[in-house]
């Protein structure tokens, strides 16, 4: 009997591993198919996923009708349909232009000696212990800091908005989670949202002049801007401003262990490094899927779409096309042309490309030049989050040689030294941090 193909297996710990052997026999099988098990059309071809994300008879509304929501997910679900993720035009290119400025290559690029900043001073931290988690000390905390950074969040703040945060992200990336979660995700929801209400219109402490808190408070006092859309945007800033970065600098520096040669040739040419993150982008991507539903009856890719059904784009299979990236399976810094479509295309296209650009290159650096014989510590299998739509590692243990006594390490901020060949001014390239998940019902419990 014929198995019908399904992209539900992907999320279960056995097939994590191989993933991107898992999609190909998908694609293989079609590059558009119904799954009948998530009542949902699965795109793996390069082709039909950039088309779709820019095609405008497919919306990105995550929540058509709010109350076809479980009682417990419909409060966060409210929120989540108010952020410029999960909207179309015009509301989206309203909402997105409300902070674009803060994410432009320039206003980002000022926050290039922040970033080198804080990667020494964790670096630092770890260098004498010859250990370190990758995940929980340099990939979560950094790409946090600088998003609170950017939202003018005081110190002391951030504890509490990292809690409220992870049952979030969790709700996002899950579509079946059981009640007690989903009312959990829903209240931490409203608490951040409380806090941010606060900064943004409490005048204690005014907000820092080139922040984003003072951007959208401006736009707040402005214009008839509903303040309730600028809170939801700013959650979203959060979340999404670390969520999906943190799994691309763990799922890269996995690569680079497991290819020794490719990190040795960064090494002896740092030129490569810009070219490198997109490669890696490609290779390993931290957002897997898009969702998109049909506005009204279409063909797509020669199949005829109803309205109302639901299509997953799977970027992490399309970036793997051979029709567009010879020898997809190889790590290779020199790639020519191929766009990866890790992080969308179109109007959805990441309002944080540059930044995480920015931070996945400075992270790169200083591990190859700081840490050089870092590996990996396999006294505990490798464990990937259980999720469809995200593609992270729950920890990544290394080790290297601790530094001697003298020694204190190369450094990559500008002031221990010649700036290095990362510290002069480059264009950010395409790409971002845009994670957008299934409704409920559309993809299993993961």
């Amino acid at each position: 009997m014929r198995t019908t193909p399904s992209l539900l297996p992907a999320f279960r710990p056995q097939v994590q591993e191989r993933l991107y052997d898992f999609y190909e026999e998908l694609r293989n099988t079609d590059e558009l198919f119904w799954d009948r098990h998530l009542s949902a059309w699965i795109a793996t071809g390069h082709g039909v996923v950039s088309s779709a994300t820019g095609n405008p008879a497919l919306s990105s509304v995550r929540y058509p009708d709010l109350d076809a929501v479980s009682e417990e997910l419909r409060p966060l679900a409210r929120v989540l349909s108010r952020q410029m993720l999960y909207s179309d035009a015009p509301d989206h290119s309203r909402l997105r232009g409300l902070i674009s400025k803060a994410f432009s290559p320039r206003a980002v690029e000022t926050l290039r000696a922040r970033i080198l900043e804080a990667v020494d001073r964790i670096i630092d931290e770890a260098a004498p212990t010859g250990r370190m988690d990758i995940v929980a000390e340099l990939a979560r905390p950094l790409p946090l800091t600088i998003i609170c950074d950017l939202l003018d969040v005081p110190q002391e703040d951030r504890p509490a908005l990292t809690a409220w945060s992870e049952p979030i992200a969790e709700a996002m990336g899950n579509s079946r989670l059981d009640a007690d979660r989903n009312r959990e995700a829903s209240q931490s929801m409203a608490d951040m949202l409380a806090y941010f209400r606060g900064l943004l219109t409490g005048p204690e402490t005014p907000p820092a002049p080139d922040s984003l808190r003072a951007l959208v408070t401006a736009q707040a006092e402005s214009t008839d801007q509903d303040p309730d859309e600028l809170l939801a945007n700013c959650a979203l800033l959060l979340i999404a401003g670390h969520e999906t970065t943190t799994h691309f600098i763990g799922n890269a520096t996995l690569a680079l262990l497991r290819h020794p040669h490719a990190a040795e040739q960064l090494r002896k040419r740092p030129d490569l490094l810009p070219a490198a993150v997109e490669e890696l982008l490609r290779y390993d991507a931290p957002v897997q899927l898009m969702l998109r539903r049909a506005r009204h009856d279409l063909d797509l890719a020669g199949r005829s779409i109803a309205e109302g059904q639901t299509v997953l784009l799977v970027c992490g299979a399309a970036n793997r096309d051979p029709a567009v990236f010879p020898d997809p399976h190889v790590l290779d810094f020199e790639r020519p042309g191929g766009r990866h479509m890790s992080f969308g295309h179109g109007p959805h296209f990441c309002l944080g490309a540059a930044l995480a650009r920015l931070e996945g290159t400075i992270v790169l650096e200083a591990l190859l030049t700081r840490l050089p014989d870092l590996s990996l510590d396999t006294t505990e299998p490798l464990k990937w989050q259980r999720s469809l739509n995200f593609r992270g590692l729950t920890r990544l243990d290394v080790a290297f040689t601790p530094p001697s006594d003298d020694d204190s390490g190369a450094r990559v901020t500008p002031a221990h030294g010649s700036p290095s060949a990362l510290d002069r001014p480059t264009q950010p390239a395409p790409v971002g941090v845009c994670p957008v998940h299934p409704k409920p019902g559309d993809a299993p419990a993961v």
